[in-house]
């Protein structure tokens, strides 16, 4: 499945969409994604199947309506390089094993710890921009990811309450950040040649049988009784939340990409604090205006330094 006007509607982005200056579309849909995604870990508790079940029925309920949304977007079936296969299979893979991870995570630790665990990739994905794209922060991007950093670290104290009962959890909710790091990098190259809805339907399907082998592995419940949190999950998180998130990758810098992932947390705490009682003290807040203000400085500056290759391909 590919755009058949995929030259005209997508990347590289150093040619069709320069991540020079964020993109106000691009910047409202990071935001509702982690939004969205942030109501992940609540259906997952919620759900009567086994925790890697409910990731198979998140992947496998949002399938179709992904793919049908690709179709109806322009996307058609054509022949794609073997390149553009492996990646998008790989991505797939890496998503099923972040979900699996995480989802078993969440069940064994805090709401919080899972969130802020799981999100780890706000480090590592804008280290890999630094170092492997060679993407440079300028000074303003520079201080924002320390303000970020800041606020993440002062959310994370409040949080971080490792015990010997949710030590096995935090550490699979950062396995599942890892995970989501290298799921976001795969994609990241994928976007390069395709549309959002189509590199992200062909790397949802290829997460399902992963994440059914996985499930039946551990003898878990398949089957629920109970639709609503699996429909929760595979529209809110599938459908909206990583649909924003695919449609942001094309046209952000890593390093905006990883600030607006500490949104997550924030909004977890928030259902933490609704749902299961769970109150925000002063770091929290603290912490969120910290975030808040690092995302204000990402929209008002270049997201990265212009490198010499750049200045080459724009003049």
């Amino acid at each position: 499945m590919h755009d058949a006007d995929a030259p005209r509607n997508s990347e590289p982005a150093s040619r069709s969409h320069p991540p020079q200056a964020t993109e106000p579309l691009a910047l409202l849909c990071v935001a509702v994604a982690n939004i969205a995604l942030a109501f992940g870990p609540w259906f997952v508790r919620v759900a009567d199947t086994g925790p890697v079940a409910s990731a198979f029925w998140r992947i496998t309920l949002a399938a179709p309506l992904l793919c049908v949304m690709a179709l109806a977007g322009g996307a058609r079936p054509r022949r794609l390089g073997p390149g553009l296969w492996i990646t998008l299979a790989l991505a797939g893979i890496a998503f099923a094993a972040d979900l699996g991870s995480w989802h078993l995570g969440i069940l064994r630790t805090t709401l919080a710890n899972a969130t802020l665990f799981g999100n780890c990739a706000v480090l590592i994905f804008p280290l890999y921009g630094f170092l492997v794209a060679r993407r440079w922060p300028a000074r303003g991007q520079a201080a924002a990811l320390l303000l970020a950093l800041a606020g993440g670290g002062l959310l994370m104290g409040r949080s971080y309450d490792l015990d010997a009962r949710n030590l096995a959890g935090d550490l699979l909710c950062l396995l599942a950040g890892v995970l989501y790091t290298a799921y976001f990098i795969l994609m990241t190259q994928a976007r390069r040649v395709m549309a959002p809805l189509s590199s992200l339907a062909l790397s949802t399907l290829a997460s399902i049988l992963p994440l059914l082998g996985f499930a039946l592995l551990l003898d878990e419940r398949v089957m629920p009784q109970h639709w609503t949190p699996l429909v929760g999950l595979a529209l809110v998180s599938q459908v909206l939340g990583q649909g924003c998130m695919i449609y942001a990758l094309g046209r952000l810098s890593p390093l905006v990409i990883g600030i607006a992932l500490l949104i997550q947390p924030m909004v977890a705490g928030a259902i933490g604090w609704i749902v299961y009682g769970e109150r925000l003290g002063a770091p929290d807040l603290v912490g969120a205006a910290l975030v808040a203000a690092a995302l204000v400085l990402v929209a008002r500056r270049p997201a990265v330094a212009p490198t010499a290759a750049d200045a080459h391909v724009q003049g």
